[in-house]
């Protein structure tokens, strides 16, 4: 039947019921749900923000949806701004050499901006400029899987 929410959510990448412990009780669920929507906002928080980190809260928000809602989790997946980031993320398939570049060039923009113009004690400057260096490895390491490219993205919309 089309539209059966199961099977919705198989279009979408949803994960089988066999792999996933489902909340029971709609107070969990409840839990779960608000805890997404409270990562996905920090997540996008985090986008102009370079000391908060993207991607870890919305892949904490995709798991919180996994457990707290089918749709929520589905709508993760296909969402048109991260949800290919997220399913290629998760499928090992790693960032692409553009968004690496994007994402670099925002967080030293940022940076340098801050630390020339709003931040003046020289520790808090330093510090930000070794996150910086930090993150800009950490973005720069981050390469697909040898030999598995994973499956393919849940299709959008």
């Amino acid at each position: 039947m089309p539209g059966n929410p199961r099977e919705r959510d198989d279009r979408c990448g949803a994960v089988p019921d066999g792999l996933r412990p489902p909340a029971t009780g709609r107070p969990a669920r409840l839990l779960w749900n608000a805890l997404g929507f409270l990562f996905v906002g920090l997540g996008l928080v985090g986008v102009p923000l370079p000391v908060l980190p993207t991607t870890p809260f919305l892949l904490l928000a995709a798991a919180c949806f996994l457990r707290g809602s089918r749709r929520m989790y589905a709508w993760m997946y296909t969402n048109r701004w991260f949800g290919r980031y997220l399913a290629d993320y998760r499928a090992g398939r790693g960032i692409p050499r553009r968004t690496k570049i994007r994402a670099i060039a925002l967080l030293w923009t940022t940076i340098l901006v801050s630390v020339a113009f709003f931040v003046h004690w020289l520790p808090v400057r330093v510090g930000l400029l070794a996150i910086a260096v930090a993150v800009t490895a950490h973005i720069a390491s981050i390469r697909p899987r040898a030999g598995r490219p994973g499956p393919a993205p849940p299709p959008a919309g």
